[in-house]
């Protein structure tokens, strides 16, 4: 692949370059029942040390969720989510200040909250279906992630089916890109992710992520976030989700040898390890 022109996504105070390297944002989930690491940073201390571990060994973003969006997931009420990101986000910008923010939810009110805290970026997996979380945004001149869901997270996985996956993700997403525009979110504050896992079956990933190049027609930086996902499970049999590292690493190798823009993972170590020599290869970096 070509080495490609640098651009920036505009978050706040924040000027995330994108195009030259791949990008790695780090998960902090501080929920009791994600699918991969639930439980484990629940309490605001811990996850803070996981966001400050996670940005030394090499995460570009760190992106906060309290609420699990796993398949079958159970929502919870917006105070309970807010109680459980805040006081990480401040902690984070506290302790790491150099370091971007993003709050991982689908409610206006967390995001305003969020933002109100410091962050920088709303990752929103019903692509900001809400006109008040474009408001929130546009009012915080912040960064916001347009993700593709089939559904909502309690029933996406029951039966979900496309005529054209790719098709019908990539036009859905510039819809979105429209829509937000118009609402009054600069282009170059906008982010788009296909949404792998959600409301999708193994087929329907694998073919998004054949395709994954195809997206950056959209001209707006391109996250995938495949870390640890079931389909990874079914084609190389870890039921673990901690397991699934070896195949999520092939993930990262194909997306970053395609141009993906950014990729959000659990084990940030060794997917810079990975994407550092991809990068190298693809895209010359390291010349």
């Amino acid at each position: 692949m070509v080495r490609m022109t640098e651009a920036v996504w505009r978050c706040r105070d924040r000027v995330v370059h994108w195009g030259d390297r791949t990008l790695l944002m780090g998960v902090v989930n501080v929920t009791p029942d994600s699918f991969s690491d639930g439980g484990r940073f629940l309490q605001t201390d811990d996850a803070v040390k996981q966001g400050l571990r996670l940005a030394a060994d090499g995460a570009d973003i760190l992106d906060v969720g309290g609420e699990s969006t796993r398949p079958g997931a159970e929502p919870v009420s917006v105070d309970e989510e807010i109680a459980r990101v805040i006081p990480v986000i401040e902690g984070l910008r506290t302790q790491a200040p150099e370091i971007a923010v993003s709050v991982d939810t689908r409610h206006p009110e967390v995001a305003r909250a969020a933002l109100g805290a410091g962050a920088h970026i709303v990752n929103d997996v019903t692509a900001a279906a809400d006109p008040a979380t474009i408001e929130a945004v546009r009012d915080a001149g912040a960064g916001l992630v347009l993700m593709h869901m089939l559904g909502e997270p309690r029933t996406m996985q029951e039966a979900p089916t496309y005529a054209d996956v790719v098709g019908e993700v990539r036009d859905f997403l510039a819809g979105r890109i429209e829509a937000v525009e118009a609402a009054g979110v600069p282009r170059d504050r906008l982010c788009v992710d296909p949404g792998i896992g959600f409301g999708k079956t193994t087929a329907h990933n694998l073919a998004l992520l054949r395709h994954i190049a195809s997206f950056k027609a959209l001209r707006v930086p391109v996250l995938v976030g495949a870390s640890r996902k079931r389909f990874i499970g079914d084609l190389t049999g870890a039921e673990d989700p901690a397991d699934r590292v070896e195949g999520t690493a092939g993930v990262v190798a194909w997306c970053a040898a395609q141009g993906v823009d950014i990729q959000r993972v659990h084990d940030v170590k060794e997917m810079a390890r990975v994407a550092r020599i991809v990068d190298a290869i693809a895209r010359g970096g390291g010349e």
